[in-house]
């Protein structure tokens, strides 16, 4: 709700109450993020709109597919998190559309033993997943670091060239001589981390430590983004740009070094 507040509150040396109103401006708060969570397990859907909305989130939920893409289209979520397991149009085919139309974060929802819909989730384009049963907390912590990603709030070093690839951290963009790369908020993080230490080797602690805060054993989630890059940066260039140290990590090749 707009709201007055002083021009100048810095300047003020009177009481507010005897300022002119030409001393005034009207402020309208921004809007917080919107997020649509897409579970057909009320309990689930109930537990995660409520945590969310006593974080300070607009809410909004959807019991299957065929719902959850009729609301992203209409009312545009900042982020939104999916179960795979849905009806009249399963999680993964969700994804699928919804990347195709849009650049908007997805969090999957998946059960702990289902390691291949993991992996197929992040290979079709979600950016991170949870596994269920989920701590509220997690949940909440993970949204906010991929609402940060995605409006690049990232420490700004400049741009990074390595032969024809430049990434603009600012403009959260990665192109190729000219032509654009698509990657996703974590994608992009893993790609700037390692190109910013090219020939430098992480461990997938390491890089999962970038992305999440924390790492853990049975999280495999870098090696589906880096699948992801590296098919993207091998089309564009037509060279390999990322390797893998067999039994540590990854790093990026220094291409001045070859």
């Amino acid at each position: 709700m707009p709201f007055l507040v002083p021009r100048n509150s810095l300047l003020i040396t009177h009481p507010v109450y005897l300022l002119p109103p030409s001393s005034f401006i009207l402020y309208t708060p921004p809007m917080p993020e919107l997020i649509l969570v897409v579970d057909d397990e009320p309990k689930v859907a109930r537990l995660a709109r409520d945590y969310l909305e006593k974080n300070g989130f607009r809410v909004i939920t959807a019991a299957d597919g065929q719902a959850a893409l009729a609301m992203a289209r209409r009312d545009k979520p900042d982020l939104i998190i999916l179960d795979l397991m849905l009806s009249y149009i399963d999680g993964r085919e969700v994804c699928r559309i919804l990347r195709r139309e849009s650049d908007v974060p997805i969090i999957m929802l998946t059960a702990l033993s289902e390691e291949i819909d993991q992996v197929t989730g992040l290979e079709i384009g979600a950016d991170d997943y949870i596994t269920k049963p989920f701590s509220v907390r997690a949940l909440v912590a993970r949204v906010r670091a991929l609402l940060r990603r995605t409006r690049g709030d990232v420490k700004s070093h400049g741009i990074l060239r390595a032969g024809g690839l430049e990434i603009d951290p600012d403009k959260y963009t990665a192109v190729f001589d000219g032509n654009p790369i698509k990657l996703t908020p974590n994608e992009f993080k893993l790609l700037y981390v390692l190109a910013s230490r090219a020939g430098q080797t992480f461990t997938r602690e390491q890089l999962l430590e970038d992305l999440h805060g924390a790492a853990s054993s049975v999280d495999r989630s870098v090696d589906s983004h880096i699948k992801n890059i590296r098919k993207k940066l091998e089309n564009a260039s037509g060279n390999p740009m990322i390797e893998t140290v067999y039994g540590i990590g990854y790093r990026f090749i220094d291409v001045d070094k070859k």
